[in-house]
């Protein structure tokens, strides 16, 4: 057993040997341009940056997935979907007057229209957006990955249960924002961001280059790793080019390349989609309650109808009658925040359990004080915690955080006091 021990100790310290090392400095990246194009991806960003605008839903276009300048044909399909038997057969056909087997073949739909609109929508919520992760020393333009994922549609639900502008998990949700049947955060543009960003800057510091973080978004951080201490390289063509795994497909090879086609389009927004302008931008403000509120309550104090307070809170499902401490009530900027920040300082009162018993009055809790605290290199929770007399769950709560352990170093955490 000590063999085995000391044998697997040994193949796990070879393959770290082989990971980038982790970023120290800022995230934006020393250069000008923190996400390079490594060599022999050129073709591949310029073939999504053609799909993303070039080419309609109603267009099939059949090309080679390992020299992406091959653009075989390009069908009229209409927008109904076609069966996997029509496009193997087209793909055999195609394959056979071009002298090329089938696996050279490869369909895929435009998404013009989808692109457009997803962009156009993005206006309400992008310069918010992008403050979060400028707050967070990353690079803003990160915020254009939701072109990929969802084209910023906040009702976006994939058929394996990915959600929202983001599509994260529900596992991979819990572990960054509030995921339950009653408050679903990933519906949340600003809490999905927030999110995102906390996703993005872990996995930049621990694969040690956006090309390999953006990659992990897709197949996972642990399994990025694994590729590299395989390979023994951390450039992603040489990843495309020489791993093999059974999950490593064409989806997470190709995703970096689509990420940075989305960048230049979401950038040069009027120049791939003139005469289309992008949403109003939405302002909204955000008041973090202290304590347990009912619904109700928090309704009434704003002046918004019901339907309208839950628009502007997507999160909240029909079922929640009590928004819990931490959660940030999203209201319209122009809105007064006095009456909810008072109903805020109100402990939730739960109904007595029968008549017979009711309990004495309570006293109105004394006013919240929140302490904001930079969280230095080595610095735990617990003793941020006993340091301002505050418990360890109540700082998670007020900071939309789940766990302990994804508190780190540089972040500035809300320390709610008495």
């Amino acid at each position: 057993m000590k063999h085995l021990s000391r044998w697997l100790l040994t193949l796990l310290i070879s393959h770290l040997a082989f990971l980038p090392a982790p970023a120290s400095a800022q995230r934006t990246s020393s250069a000008a341009k923190p996400f390079p194009v490594p060599a022999g991806l050129e073709p591949a960003v310029e073939f999504w940056k053609k799909v993303f605008t070039e080419y309609s839903f109603a267009q099939l276009i059949f090309f080679d997935p390992l020299d992406m300048t091959k653009i075989y044909e390009v069908i009229e399909v209409g927008e109904e979907s076609r069966p996997n038997g029509y496009i193997d057969g087209e793909r055999s056909r195609i394959a056979a007057a071009n002298g090329v087997d089938i696996e050279r073949v490869k369909a895929q739909r435009g998404v013009r229209e989808r692109t457009a609109d997803g962009l156009k929508r993005a206006g309400r919520w992008l310069a918010q957006m992008q403050q979060i992760f400028i707050d967070r020393g990353l690079p803003p333009e990160l915020t254009f990955l939701p072109v990929v994922e969802s084209s910023y549609d906040m009702s976006a639900r994939s058929f394996v249960g990915a959600v929202g502008i983001w599509q994260f998990m529900p596992a991979t949700g819990k572990s960054y924002m509030r995921v339950d049947r009653l408050i679903d955060e990933r519906r949340d543009p600003l809490e999905s961001t927030r999110a995102a960003a906390a996703y993005l800057d872990q996995a930049y510091g621990y694969l040690g280059s956006w090309p390999l973080a953006i990659t992990s978004y897709n197949y996972g951080q642990a399994g990025m790793a694994r590729a590299v201490a395989e390979i023994g390289s951390s450039n992603l063509v040489d990843l495309i080019q020489r791993y093999n795994h059974p999950y490593w497909g064409f989806a997470p090879k190709q995703f970096y390349a689509e990420f940075l086609a989305a960048v230049e389009i979401g950038q040069n927004f009027s120049r791939y989609f003139p005469g289309i302008e992008q949403d109003a931008p939405r302002k909204i403000q955000e008041l973090t309650l202290a304590s347990n509120t009912s619904l109700g309550a928090a309704i009434s104090s704003t002046g918004l109808s019901q339907e309208e307070f839950m628009e502007w809170n997507p999160a909240l499902s029909a079922g929640v009658r009590v928004l819990p401490a931490g959660y940030r009530v999203k209201l319209p900027a122009n809105r007064s925040a006095e009456p909810i920040t008072e109903v805020a300082q109100l402990n939730y009162q739960a109904p007595a359990p029968t008549p017979r018993r009711v309990a004495a009055a309570q006293p109105r809790a004394a006013q919240a004080q929140v302490i904001h605290h930079r969280v230095q290199r080595g610095e735990t929770l617990h003793q941020i915690a006993l340091r301002y007399g505050a418990s360890v769950q109540r700082i998670l709560q007020a900071n939309g955080i789940r766990r302990a352990n994804l508190v780190q170093a540089g972040i500035t955490l809300r320390i709610p006091v008495a």
